[in-house]
Order: structure tokens, then C-alpha cells, then sequence
């Protein structure tokens, strides 16, 4: 494991020079890996799997739309894929990839097959970190991890079909066999990652809920929803406020800072703009730093979780998501962004 330095702070990185997909595949030669769940990481893990040559098993719900998805991506039944229960009973390594509240309800089932020298392996360290409110603890004879890639399903899967990696971090919870380390890389790159962070299941929750609620979902659209506001209560067009708001933002600045950072971006943007971004980035991070602070809290304390459960696991859930989503959807900033894309010179 080499150890790469940030500023002085060291951290511990698995790359795919040090761990090709030629080791992993002999690591889990005998392993049969059930992934359990097809909605949002079980899709692009067990793809990705299957095509680099690992024995992979889907285990869902029959009669359910995601069922019916694994088939059309070629898993078959009484082959490849199973209800639950039966591909709990096959695999030797567990991908427990249902919802957080999904994973409370069928965690009875797990644990029953959960024999020794299993693996349990997550991609959120959600159920066990808050195992008071979820009842998620392992027995003490099977290996625990995670790799938790940092993006979604759909990212994993279509960065591997451009043969790019998704970075993704990894923590072992407990090594029961020994084979705990070599088993979590090898998944880790197996599905994809372009390098793995170490961490620890605490370390990845807590970050985790911070950054969906703050910059990577919740904080950009409150700011998206804040600016394209002011620009339309100013008298700017719904194309003209969008385009300032989120177009020229993802599709051009973005690809600047992922490819070399933000002050590439901004040596790479007109004086004028350079000039306005550096007198302003602070005043937004002063204003902005308390609500993280009040955030992180939320999460740290097991708020954010209990909200999380309560919320999800009610009858009517998905009738109230459809609803909150809908109001997002059919909101004017949103129905412009529609328009926009679709004047994209690929979508003509």
C-alpha cells in the first residue's frame, strides 16, 4: 500500500499499478460474490464484476422492476440470479447494496447466512456505524468492509465502459480470516476504482452525509435555486439565467477544474472574471461555513440518520419523494435546464 502526501497529511492509496486486476481476479478465483440489491450501486458493481471475470450472483426481490432490470442486463434466474434469500445462501462474499432502510428490514435474513469465514462487504458505512438505530452488527466470525466508490452507479458503470476509474475509498470493520485486506482491494478494483483511499466506516458516513446534503446535492442546488432567482427577479430570461447558473458551470468550468484544479480554471478565464471570483470565494465561504458546522453536527450526532430511517421507511415514501422530486422537476429553473440541453448541438 503506498502512502501518498497531502500537505503534510499522509494518507494510505491501493492504485492499479500496485494491485492490477490480474491479482484481484486470483484473490477471488473461489469467491462466488452475491450482490444483493439492483438499484443504485448493485447495477454498475455487478456489471462491472461480471465483466472482469468475477463469479458474481444478483440476488433481488422477484416481480419487482429491478428484477426485471438485472434480466435485461442479462442475469438469469436460477443461474445468475435469485431472490435473496438463495443468493444470501450462495455467496461467499455478501455486496449488501440495498437501501439504508431496506438493509434494516432484511437484516434478519443476512445474518442468518452469514457463516463463518463469509465476507460482508457495504458501500456506506451507514448500517453499522449507526447500528443503535439500525440493529446492523455483524457476527464475529466474518470479515467486514466497504469500498464505497464516490459517485453513483451509473458514473461507475460508464467510467468503466470509457476504461476510466471512479476513485472510491475502502475500510475493513473487522478481519475475521486473515484475508480481510487482500479480499476489499480486490473487490475495490474488480468494480472499477481508479484508486482507492483508505478510511473507516465512521470516517466515510460522516463525509459521506456532509457532502450529499451539502456541496455535491443539497448545498448547489439551494445555491443554483439563490442565483437563478436574483437573475430572473432582475429581469434576465429563464435561457439567459439558467445558462449562468448551471450550463456554463457544468459544462465548461467543471471539466476545467477536474482536469487541473481550481486555479487552472481561473488563470484559464478572462481577468475580469478572475478578479470577481477571488474577491467574492471568501464572503461565500464565511456565509456558508456555519450551515456545514450545523450540518456536520446533524450527522455526527445520528440526526441526519434517524431522519433518514424514519422518513424512508415509512409506508408512503416513495409518493412523498416522487413529490418533492416533481416539485424540483417542474420548478421554472429546472424546466429551462430541459430546454437548454436539448439545443445541446449532440441532442440535434
Amino acid at each position: 500500500m503506498a502512502k501518498l502526501n497531502f500537505g503534510g497529511v499522509e494518507e494510505n492509496v491501493v492504485t492499479r499499478e500496485e494491485f492490477p486486476l490480474q491479482k484481484a481476479q486470483q484473490v477471488l478465483k473461489d469467491e462466488v460474490v452475491a450482490v444483493i440489491g439492483y438499484g443504485v450501486q448493485g447495477p454498475g458493481q455487478a456489471l462491472n464484476l461480471r465483466d472482469n471475470g468475477i463469479s458474481v450472483i444478483v440476488g433481488q426481490r422477484k416481480n419487482s422492476s429491478s428484477w426485471d432490470k438485472a434480466v435485461a442486463d442479462g442475469f438469469v434466474e436460477g443461474e445468475t440470479l435469485f431472490d435473496i434469500e438463495e443468493a444470501l445462501e450462495k455467496g461467499t462474499i455478501i455486496c449488501y447494496l440495498l437501501s439504508d432502510a431496506a438493509q434494516i428490514e432484511v437484516w434478519p435474513k443476512v445474518k442468518e447466512n452469514l457463516t463463518a469465514g463469509k465476507a460482508l462487504y457495504f458501500s456506506h458505512g451507514f448500517g453499522v456505524t449507526f447500528n443503535e438505530q439500525t440493529g446492523i452488527v455483524p457476527p464475529e466470525n466474518v470479515d467486514v468492509f466497504l469500498v464505497a466508490p464516490k459517485g453513483s452507479g451509473t458514473s461507475l458503470r460508464r467510467m468503466f465502459l470509457q476504461n476510466r476509474g471512479l476513485n472510491s475509498s475502502f475500510a475493513i470493520f473487522q478481519d475475521a480470516t486473515g484475508k480481510a485486506w487482500e479480499r476489499v482491494v480486490s473487490l475495490g478494483i474488480a468494480i472499477g476504482s481508479g484508486y482507492l483511499f483508505e478510511t473507516d466506516f465512521q470516517r466515510e458516513v460522516y463525509s459521506d452525509l456532509t457532502g450529499e446534503r451539502g456541496t455535491l446535492m443539497g448545498a448547489i442546488q439551494g445555491i443554483f435555486a439563490a442565483q437563478y432567482e436574483v437573475l430572473r427577479a432582475k429581469g434576465h430570461t429563464p435561457s439567459e439565467a439558467f445558462n449562468e447558473t448551471v450550463e456554463e458551470l457544468t459544462q465548461s468550468l467543471m471539466p476545467l477544474v477536474a482536469e487541473n484544479g481550481m486555479d487552472w480554471m481561473y488563470a484559464n478565464c478572462s481577468t475580469t472574471a478572475q478578479r470577481g471570483a477571488l474577491d467574492w470565494w471568501k464572503k461565500f465561504r464565511d456565509v456558508t461555513k456555519p450551515v456545514f458546522e450545523e450540518l456536520y453536527e446533524s450527522v455526527e450526532t445520528g440526526k441526519e440518520a434517524g431522519y433518514s430511517i424514519s422518513s424512508n421507511s415509512k409506508p408512503d415514501y416513495r409518493v412523498k419523494l416522487e413529490e418533492e422530486l416533481a416539485e424540483l422537476r417542474n420548478s421554472e429553473m429546472w424546466q429551462a435546464g430541459k430546454t437548454v440541453r436539448s439545443l445541446r448541438p449532440e441532442n440535434n
